[in-house]
């Protein structure tokens, strides 16, 4: 006889799970107590929201399910932003939530929510265990659909009374991948549709792929002299040094790249829905019938004419389409070969910082130096807002595995993912981009992060502002200004206060010695940047904006 909590650990070891986030709470103490002698890390949290956004950064960089525990009510409302950006982002992730007990249920008990209402539409499947016999059945199949077709999170509840209650149940057995792989037929058209394109593209995106997956459609792209794209917050799945590489494809797009794309014959579209970001707001291919000829590739067959009618498509995770292109060769050198050249060597001037702008730090210089002393194997995370730019568009990805952001445009992720990747690669540099008022979203993991001793390096960039949205109101409204300014805590103080190590940036020439610094320091660092505000954009400032 066990207890539901001991089902519950024993099933999530059965999974190979080795470490969780979470808050606690009241409403699962019997997990709690069954993980005491359980060979799972268990990464104690401050807020709900950083612990799923940690899960979410574990499911991003393993694609494995990150785990994520949290108690009822609050405590699971905090946790929904990870979900969402989970979701959005198509990652794998299991949130667990601690649930009032049975006997309560629709009374409106103390924090009581119903999930399946309340969640629905932010995990591909939310379930409640009544029954502790039924935990190992629930929890394999909860990783199942977390990682089949389109990944995503799941969220299971707990109820308090169940976890307490003793009962026989079968031994956990471990969850099976479902693969899904593309017929020869359509490899074969996908060979004729090549061979007779003018101005082919690939763009790749979304999840589930593998170091040996970006290296195999390496390959495949060099074979076919193919020029490629990578989707929005994507970008660490092909070497942007590579000479086929054509830029980011999305927000902020280099406009030759959108012409280019726009004026396409033939589009491969692997392993991303292509949605409102990376397509530039639906702009770039036409809905619900492209111009081009397109070719999608995605492991749900039900994304797979959505958005867009595919003249092929292809119902395969990108893995197992990578590995049947492994024989796939064009029967004469292509022709567009030179206009690959090109667009490679469009992307390297749109990715060159500008040396110059307004104040006395400038975000250029700093960039480049960065470039120059951290390797291809740095984990670089971020959350949103325009300080990310500098990150998204300037820094030359090389390698898989290399990046944490949400496209989903999630304010506060960029530490807790720091938080994680660190956990993850305690042997790799982790540097992460925040500005002012997305750091402090979840600023307070950066205790977590002295806890466990994990020195990441958080670069806030504080320019005393919303910038995004202050960015927007000043066109739509200028010199309007409403709700977008900020008084901010001395940041370098605020490390220091946590146990970590501060400094500050004043002007361009002190970023140098102050990164290395926090590198030798050992300790987990924040480095705030006091950017001038008129530096919104790397080519435009406020008041320009503010002028139309």
């Amino acid at each position: 006889m066990k207890t539901g909590g001991q089902l519950v650990v024993e099933a999530l070891a059965a999974n190979g799970v080795k470490r969780i986030s979470c808050v606690p709470g009241e409403s699962y103490l019997a997990v709690l107590d069954a993980l005491y002698d359980a060979d799972i890390e268990v990464v104690v949290c401050r807020q709900e929201g950083g612990a799923a956004m940690m899960a979410d950064a574990w499911g991003r960089l393993t694609g494995e399910p990150g785990i994520c525990m949290v108690t009822r009510g609050p405590g699971a409302t905090n946790a929904s932003a990870g979900l969402h950006v989970a979701r959005q982002d198509s990652v794998p992730m299991i949130l667990f939530i601690g649930q009032v007990q049975r006997e309560a249920r629709e009374r409106e008990a103390f924090q009581e929510i119903e999930y399946r209402r309340a969640f629905t539409e932010v995990a591909k499947w939310v379930g409640e265990i009544d029954d502790p016999a039924r935990i190992p059945e629930f929890v394999t199949r909860a990783f199942a659909v977390a990682t089949s077709g389109r990944p995503g999170p799941v969220v299971l509840t707990l109820p308090e009374d169940m976890l307490t209650q003793s009962t026989e149940a079968p031994a956990a057995r471990a969850y099976q991948p479902v693969e899904s792989h593309p017929g020869p037929s359509q490899i074969a058209k996908l060979a004729e549709l090549l061979s007779t394109a003018k101005r082919p593209i690939a763009i790749l995106g979304g999840t589930r792929w593998s170091a040996e997956s970006v290296a195999g459609f390496q390959s495949f792209a060099e074979r076919w002299q193919l020029p490629v794209g990578c989707s929005f917050r994507r970008q660490m799945l092909f070497d942007h040094l590579h000479p086929n590489y054509a830029g980011d494809v999305g927000i902020g797009i280099n406009p030759s790249l959108a012409g280019e794309i726009r004026e396409a014959d033939l589009v491969l579209l692997v392993g991303g829905r292509f949605s409102e970001m990376p397509s530039s707001g639906y702009t770039l291919i036409d809905v619900p019938y492209p111009r081009q000829t397109l070719v999608h590739v995605h492991p749900d067959p039900g994304e797979l004419g959505r958005v867009y009618r595919p003249d092929l498509a292809i119902a395969a995770s990108p893995r197992d389409f990578v590995a049947a292109l492994s024989n796939l060769t064009p029967s004469a050198e292509p022709h567009w070969s030179a206009r690959t050249g090109e667009m490679h060597a469009a992307y390297l001037k749109w990715s060159t910082p500008p040396e110059k702008g307004p104040g006395d730090v400038q975000m250029g210089p700093i960039v480049n130096w960065l470039e120059a002393n951290t390797g291809p194997e740095t984990i670089f995370t971020n959350g949103a807002g325009n300080y990310a730019t500098w990150l998204h568009r300037f820094h030359r990805f090389r390698r898989y595995g290399t990046q944490a952001a949400p496209a989903s445009g999630s304010m506060g992720y960029g530490l807790p993912a720091a938080v994680a990747a660190k956990h993850l690669h305690p042997d790799r540099e982790v540097v992460c981009f925040a500005g002012d008022g997305c750091f402090l979203m979840h600023g307070q993991e950066f205790a977590t992060a002295v806890r466990y001793e994990l020195p990441i390096i958080v670069l806030v960039v504080n320019n005393g502002i919303y910038g995004t949205i202050r960015m927007h109101q000043e066109r739509e409204y200028p010199g309007r200004v409403s709700a977008t300014d900020l008084t901010n805590p001395d940041f370098a103080a605020l490390a220091r206060a946590y146990g970590g190590h501060g400094e500050t940036v004043a002007r361009t020439e002190e970023f140098a010695g102050a990164f290395l610094r926090a590198r030798e320091s050992g300790k987990p660092a924040i480095i705030e940047i006091k950017l001038d505000p008129e530096a919104i954009t790397p080519t435009r400032t406020l008041s320009e904006i503010r002028k139309g």
